[in-house]
Formats: structure tokens, C-alpha cells, sequence
């Protein structure tokens, strides 16, 4: 039997991967995976190829087996996106796109016409004023890694001596932090979910709450007009966090990624359209779903490893203490501070939704037994 289902490539097999899965077989697609290690989150449960994401060789091969290729990170070098193209792949979303989620300061230079902090790219931080300041990592940094709050010219120094070039940005003292997620197909069709407060602690996202609960309606709209506007102009197809800083009544452009994201984690429960069936959707360039909310709010918490390795027994409490949390598991292996799972729930008070989704995290984690 022919199977005239289309089979999605994806470079990178971790989590995101793994939670693309269950859409994927909902609607008959096919996704093949491009692994490090067959232990991988992704890897465990779906087809995927073991290799290395930045030889050449290996992601033609790879891509030989599949009908378009989209990626999970954005750590692939631009070389080999570009050299995909070159062979005629299908690649989405496109390096001309990918770009400006793994080079920061191209990302602000395309944006100069949006909000955003103040800022350059510097080599030496001789002449440097305005302490303190935010360097930046032109690439590789996610998670809080390669960010700073440099507070002298020697700081910048040191950091620079680390990293060679860096960005430098207007320390902007923000009420809160919110993400915008866009959805974008190739014939331009768009969409977004409702804007997203994210909780940070050391620049590591631990809650998201939606819709974001102090944003008015009106700058909820102008948020998603960013983020839409944003994605018109760099011609981005799939799904795309833009992160934003709220101070009063101003919106400013963070960092864009590229993939589905960790601030979305509760569409998989809270929207009629979870991300990933959205990214699965867009890259195929089938008509977008519908992102509206199944529930007035929804909070999701990060599950970080710990020194409790039991992560099957908590389940027993939790499950019966409030049947309506739902726990998605990423089954990779325990360390102190990794992101190994989620939880969200659905409801309609935000204050009790957080302190239960809080309780999880904690008896998780084992900071609490009971």
C-alpha cells in the first residue's frame, strides 16, 4: 500500500521532538527524527536516525528520507540550512529566516523599525558608557546562558575576552516578561496563541501563565500585532516564540526562537490547537488551526531534575490531590536543575492554579512530602 502521507524531517530529537509526536500520528504524518543518541527524548518513541546535525553529509542523507526538514533547535550551523537548499530540499523554516533566531545582532538590525532595547555590537569595551548593560552572546546562548549584566568597562571586558564580539543592550528595568507565539504557513496564512506571562528565575523559564494576567487587552493586541508583523517580515514558515519585555505600557522586542517553545507548553491542553499540531500544520503548509483557549487561564510549570530520582511515585499524590493536572514527561535521565517535564492545568482562577501547579513542582521535586 502506497502511503501518500508526506514524512517531516526534524533535526533534533529531544523534548519538542518528542511532544511533535502525538499530532503527527493524529494525522497520519510521518515524522522522522535526526538524533544524537537513540536515548534521546524524541528518539525513544519514533522513528529517527542516528548522526551528527552539522556534517553535511549526514543531513542530505538524512534528508533523502523526507519530504520537508524543520528543526528543533537552533543550534545546526547556517552552512549546512543553506546547503539543503542548494540540493533542493524543502527546508522550513528557511535559512534566510533561521538566521535571526542564531544571530542576535542580525536579528536586531532587521528589527531596527520595532520596539526594542537600545543597542550595538562591540569588540572592545573602550569608549562603552551607559553602565550597567546587557551583553549578549551573538549566538549559541538560550536559557539565560551567554547573557550578562555587565555593570563596568572591566566587566565587559572580561566578557568579551570570553566571547570575543558581543551585543551590547540598554539595561531595561521591565515589569514582567511575556511571549508571543506566531504560527505562519508558506502562502502567509498566520495565527497566535494569547500572549503568555513567563516566570523566570536566573533567566531559566519555571511557570507560564495565559493568558498573560496583568497585560490589558489592548496591549495584548498590540503584542500579537508584533509578533505577527515580526513574522511577515522575516518570512519565518512554522511556529515562532517572540519574547518581549513589558515595562508600563511599552513592549520590547527580547530574542525570537524559531520552533515550538517551552512558553507554549500549555496549548497542548489549552488550546484547540496545540503548538505542535500548529508547527506540523504550517511546515506542510495545511490550513492553520484554531489557537482559541479551551479554558479562561492556563498555567504550565517546568519540572527540573533534582536528588529525587522517583518521578513515577509522585503521581499517586498529585493525581489525586487534583485530578485535572496533566504531566507530560520528556523520560530523559535526572540531574539537579535539568528541565525533564511539565505539568499544566486549566481553570479559571489564577491564584489557585498557580499554587497548585506550584505544589506539583515542589513534590516533584521533593522540597515538599505532602
Amino acid at each position: 500500500m502506497s502511503d501518500s502521507f508526506p514524512t517531516v524531517g526534524i533535526i533534533g530529537a529531544g523534548q519538542l521532538a518528542r511532544m511533535s509526536l502525538s499530532p503527527a500520528a493524529d494525522l497520519g504524518i510521518n515524522l522522522l527524527l535526526l538524533a544524537q543518541d537513540s536515548n534521546d527524548s524524541g528518539a525513544q518513541i519514533a522513528n529517527h536516525v542516528v548522526g551528527d546535525y552539522a556534517d553535511v553529509d549526514t543531513v542530505l542523507e538524512f534528508a533523502k528520507k523526507c519530504d520537508v526538514i524543520s528543526f528543533e533547535h537552533e543550534l545546526i550551523p547556517l552552512s549546512v540550512i543553506k546547503a539543503l537548499e542548494s540540493a533542493g530540499v524543502v527546508v522550513r523554516p528557511s535559512s534566510s529566516a533561521f538566521i535571526y533566531s542564531q544571530d542576535k545582532a542580525q536579528m536586531r538590525a532587521r528589527l531596527s523599525n520595532f520596539p526594542a532595547p537600545k543597542s550595538s555590537v562591540v569588540t572592545t569595551a573602550v569608549g562603552v558608557s551607559g553602565y550597567p548593560l546587557i551583553a549578549k552572546a551573538i549566538s549559541g546562548g538560550y536559557d539565560g546562558r551567554g547573557v550578562w549584566r555587565v555593570d563596568s568597562e572591566k566587566a565587559l571586558s572580561d566578557v568579551i575576552a570570553e566571547v570575543g564580539k558581543v551585543l551590547i543592550e540598554e539595561l531595561i528595568e521591565f515589569d514582567y516578561e511575556i511571549a508571543v507565539m506566531v504560527a505562519r504557513s508558506p502562502h502567509g496564512q498566520a495565527s497566535t496563541w494569547a500572549p503568555t506571562q513567563t516566570v523566570q528565575v536566573d533567566g531559566i523559564c519555571t511557570m507560564t501563565v495565559t493568558p498573560a494576567p496583568q497585560l490589558s487587552q489592548e496591549m495584548s493586541a498590540q503584542a500579537q500585532k508584533l509578533a505577527l508583523d515580526i513574522a511577515q517580515e522575516i518570512g519565518v514558515v512554522g511556529v515562532m516564540a517572540v519574547e518581549m519585555f513589558v515595562k508600563g505600557d511599552q513592549l520590547f522586542i527580547n530574542e525570537l526562537a524559531m520552533h515550538p517553545h517551552n512558553s507554549a507548553h500549555w496549548t497542548i491542553e489549552g488550546s484547540v490547537t496545540s503548538q505542535f499540531e500548529q508547527y506540523l500544520r504550517a511546515v506542510l503548509d495545511l490550513p492553520l488551526g484554531d489557537p482559541s483557549m479551551t479554558a479562561p487561564v492556563a498555567v504550565m510549570g517546568n519540572i527540573f531534575g533534582s536528588s529525587k530520582a522517583d518521578m513515577y511515585r509522585p503521581y499517586l499524590h498529585l493525581m489525586a490531590r487534583n485530578p485535572g493536572l496533566k504531566f507530560h514527561h520528556y523520560k530523559k535521565d535526572v540531574h539537579t536543575g535539568r528541565p525533564i517535564g511539565h505539568v499544566n492545568l486549566l481553570g479559571n482562577d489564577v491564584v489557585e492554579l498557580s499554587h497548585e501547579v506550584q505544589h506539583a513542582l515542589d513534590y516533584m521535586s521533593g522540597e515538599v512530602d505532602g
